[in-house]
């Protein structure tokens, strides 16, 4: 799917892989992105709408753990002023084994939630045009690092979903695709909570790993987004870009 001329809304938008991703969207020229995100950035909006003046760039506050009734009346909102919307980035994500009923309600139900919501407007069974879902998982979701088995299980729940959503595209229109990103530079990694503080280093250990930037990331996601291939598991790694076989085995990251 060329980004050129569509109508994009990015859940968490603003986040750390999120916010360069964002700037990666902008520079190819979507008609609309609209950001979603818990916290207002002012300065990161201004700095996306003057990357490329011809992209209209909107923000509203959202909290991935609200109702889906609550969900459905914001993109109601989204939808009534655009019209149609082409690609939904659901990317909220925390990483704290410590918070353990809010891990799973960001990772894991705030994305089921807001795919949910909109899929009453997209729907081709109620009418609708059909759509395009990328989710953000994580490569955890088929490697666990078991040092946080909670996060790594809501990750594997959002893949899970979204290899569901994928099969399920023939019956509602709707496509679907995950991008797995390896262990990255944001703030997420430099100091988490391992579950039940099993392993008090985890946060140095995995950053002993080799990593990939921000940017890495963002510019291979949106080759992702422009490859438009439904029911891929895109894995994103070290700086590249692979669709990998959900039967695959991978070595522990720690």
């Amino acid at each position: 799917m060329a980004i050129a001329n569509k109508n994009i809304i990015f859940v968490a938008g603003l986040g750390g892989i999120g916010f360069d991703t964002s700037r990666e969207i902008v520079k190819s020229g979507p008609k609309n992105l609209v950001i979603l995100d818990r916290i207002e950035n002012p300065a990161a909006i201004a700095e996306l709408k003057a990357l490329n003046p011809k992209v209209t760039v909107t923000f509203y506050p959202y909290d991935v753990t609200v109702s889906v009734a609550e969900t459905t009346k914001l993109l109601k909102t989204i939808f009534d002023k655009l019209k149609t919307v082409d690609l939904l980035i659901n990317g909220a994500g925390i990483l704290d084994d410590y918070q353990i009923e809010r891990t799973i309600a960001v990772n894991f139900t705030g994305t089921v939630n807001t795919t949910t919501a909109i899929m009453s407007f997209w729907d081709k069974r109620k009418g609708g045009p059909g759509g395009v879902i990328a989710n953000i998982c994580s490569v955890t979701g088929f490697n666990a690092i078991y040092q946080v088995p909670v996060y790594s299980a809501s990750k594997a729940a959002a893949l899970s979903f979204t290899n569901s959503l994928a099969r399920l595209a023939p019956i509602t229109g709707v496509t679907a695709y995950s991008i797995n990103p390896g262990i990255t530079k944001t703030t997420l990694v430099h100091k988490f909570n391992s579950w039940l503080d099993v392993e008090p280093r985890v946060a140095e250990l995995l950053l002993e790993h080799p990593t990939q930037t921000t940017l890495q990331c963002a510019q291979n996601f949106v080759k992702a987004i422009e490859a438009n291939q439904n029911g891929a598991i895109w894995k994103l790694d070290l700086g590249t870009l692979e669709a990998i076989e959900w039967t695959k085995h991978w070595d522990s990251h720690i």
